[in-house]
């Protein structure tokens, strides 16, 4: 079977009675293609590429970096292309048809360590309002677990601060009630007392996080802050908008809270999403295994 042959067989199906646009039928090409010459560098025909091998080509793909979007989407190739393949009876079996979806590709979250957090909410020092400001979102994006888009869209009616809570509107307009620690609730004083009032305007006026000119904050202001912050603080991992989610998932699962409750305090609708964070501290696994299994 020659597999070029094949592919051109393939693109015209897909051009022809699908009616795929030519930015379509090229991805499609570049993902065969990729996967032809992973065959072709194992030796092998592509009759003989089963199940394993498409496997293995996804893990390959995985360890060069490539992201979970773009593996799912080769997924999606290698289906349509084998199903293509069966229908012309080219091949008697589908190797895809069993493959797991491309969610279990997920990459694993960027998380700091508990050092490494303190540093970054440290980071702002002094009694500028900048300062106090800025001390303020790093420390109730690590105290509630908040995405940056929930903390540009908070309001000073959103905060309960008496009871230790705040409100915040989630993806989808879904809302959430989050509770919040001293050592952040300590830190939204100051702002709130000594920090907001020197920038505080009529426009604008109920939004929580505000710029020099008294105007609400974006969460791409906002994510400049974090990157300030982490460059003062010297953090030499990569840091994202959810660098600081991630870890306040990590920190409560690492020390025992419950799965239920931490995704219902980050908003995730599906608790396979939460169950991510289980993965991220093997060390803490390794911990448990010797000092619970019958047999260390």
């Amino acid at each position: 079977m020659d597999s070029r042959e094949v592919m051109k067989l393939f693109l015209d199906h897909l051009s022809i009675e699908r009616g795929l646009s030519q930015n379509t039928l090229s991805a499609y090409q570049g993902d065969l293609e990729r996967y032809f010459r992973y065959l072709e560098k194992k030796g092998l025909p592509l009759e003989k590429g089963g199940k394993e091998e498409i496997r293995s080509f996804m893990i390959s793909e995985k360890e060069k970096g490539l992201s979970a979007r773009s593996i799912g989407r080769r997924l999606v190739t290698l289906r349509t292309f084998h199903r293509f393949l069966m229908g012309e009876k080219i091949l008697k079996e589908d190797p895809t048809a069993l493959l797991e979806s491309p969610k279990l590709w997920r990459k694993l979250p960027d998380v700091l360590t508990v050092e490494e957090v303190n540093r970054l909410l440290t980071a702002p020092t002094g009694r500028h309002w900048m300062a106090l400001r800025d001390r303020a979102f790093l420390e109730i994006l690590y105290a509630a677990g908040l995405r940056v888009s929930e903390a540009a869209s908070l309001k000073l009616e959103d905060l309960h601060l008496d009871v230790g809570f705040l409100r915040c509107l989630g993806k989808g307009g879904k809302e959430r009630i989050v509770p919040v620690g001293q050592s952040a609730i300590q830190s939204l004083r100051h702002y709130l007392n000594r920090g907001r009032p020197r920038i505080a305007r009529v426009k604008d006026k109920n939004f929580l996080f505000l710029s020099r000119l008294g105007k609400h904050l974006s969460r791409q202001s906002l994510w400049k802050i974090i990157q300030k912050n982490a460059r003062e603080a010297r953090l030499k991992k990569r840091i994202t908008p959810h660098t600081l989610r991630h870890s306040f998932a990590s920190h409560l699962l690492e020390r025992g809270a419950d799965l239920r409750v931490v995704q219902e305090m980050l908003g995730h609708s599906d608790i396979s999403t939460t169950q991510l964070y289980t993965h991220v501290d093997k060390g803490r696994l390794k911990a448990i295994h010797e000092k619970y299994h019958p047999r260390p």
